[in-house]
């Protein structure tokens, strides 16, 4: 599925600078790719490596200073180009079809609950189960293990891969990938303590994702005591979130490995969550904040701002503090011998 540098440069939007009829077959990263693979720079720590590529092209975006000889596609956002690269060039993942296929898609060995509904051109690998008045749109994809409650929904081109459980009366939007282990719609950690004793308060509620989020492996939302928690539009976590019960994240939020959000959260538009970030149940954090990794979040945060450490502040007096804290021991240290000159005096 090769293209030539013109017809890629056309395909990206880019400009190119070199050798228009060069043959480009697949995409690379910066130090391993070769005369036949375009790859991208998208971070200037890896300028130098423009010296030493064997790449037949480069995506950079405009000003980068380059070696002369070297196929250039220009454009505004690299790596967006970079992966529009890869689509046209290795084509979208393919699935395999379910085993035990009988023409239908639908594996004979899967269950199905009689009155649950399955949209077509959708594929049901052995071993799933969907239970009473579950509706499934077309174009979806279940594998092995797959899970859907009584009377849950799920949009069109959805994916969900093995062991992903969606429990009843949840709802999926369209294009939602659950990747291995998910689980949607799990009871909330609700719990009445009377008389020394935790009493289960019942979840009534449910989960909600919008259309094109993608949550990553083993990642639990759980359902709301009432009402909904809900995941906005485009928002992708990485693996092993957990999102309490009630919260709403707004769309095309960002949410890396080993977060923890309580319950009845309200998180902005274009909220990033760095890897082992906590929230506090009952907060609100505003629209397009950026939150270092590790940073506890204990109050209420503005819009636009980047924040830091635990409890969270300014991400600038986050890094000071940090920095500071790097040799605690020494300080400790000179505040003693400072303390004794004193106490001499």
């Amino acid at each position: 599925m090769g293209m030539t540098l013109q017809e890629l440069a056309r395909h990206l939007g880019a400009e190119l600078k070199g050798e228009a009829e060069a043959l480009i077959e697949r995409c690379a990263g910066i130090e391993t790719a070769g005369p036949d693979e375009i790859t991208f720079l998208a971070n200037a720590r890896y300028k130098d490596h423009l010296t030493t590529t064997r790449a037949g092209a480069v995506l950079v975006s405009p000003g980068i200073e380059c070696p002369d000889g070297l196929n250039l596609l220009i454009c505004k956002d690299p790596y967006f180009a970079f992966r529009n690269a890869v689509i046209a060039l290795q084509g979208v993942r393919t699935h395999p079809e379910p085993m035990g296929d009988d023409g239908t898609g639908v594996s004979t060995h899967a269950v199905i609950h009689p009155t649950a509904t399955i949209g077509a051109d959708t594929k049901v690998h052995p071993n799933v189960v969907i239970e009473a008045g579950a509706s499934i749109g077309s174009g979806c994809h279940l594998y092995p293990g797959v899970w859907v409650g009584t009377d849950a929904h799920l949009g069109e081109d959805c994916t969900l891969f093995p062991n992903a459980v969606v429990h009843e009366h949840c709802v999926l939007g369209d294009r939602v990938t659950l990747h291995a282990g998910v689980v949607v719609g799990n009871d909330g950690f609700g719990y009445a303590t009377h008389a020394g004793e935790h009493h289960k308060i019942p979840q009534h509620g449910i989960v909600v994702l919008e259309d094109d989020v993608e949550i990553g492996g083993n990642c639990v939302i759980e359902r709301a005591a009432m009402g909904e928690t809900r995941i906005g539009q485009g928002t992708k976590f990485a693996d092993l979130i957990s999102i309490g019960h009630g919260t709403s994240i707004g769309p095309h939020c960002l949410l890396v490995s080993l977060v923890g959000v309580a319950g009845s959260v309200n998180l902005g538009h274009h909220v990033v969550l760095g890897g082992q970030v906590g929230v506090a149940g009952h907060l609100t954090v505003g629209d397009c904040v950026q939150v270092l990794a590790q940073s506890g979040i204990a109050s209420d945060i503005p819009s636009d701002c980047q924040i830091g450490g635990a409890p969270a502040v300014s991400a600038d007096t986050a890094k000071r503090n940090a920095l500071a804290g790097t040799n605690l021991a020494e300080l400790f240290r000179r505040v003693k011998k400072l303390e004794r000159t004193a106490a001499k005096d």
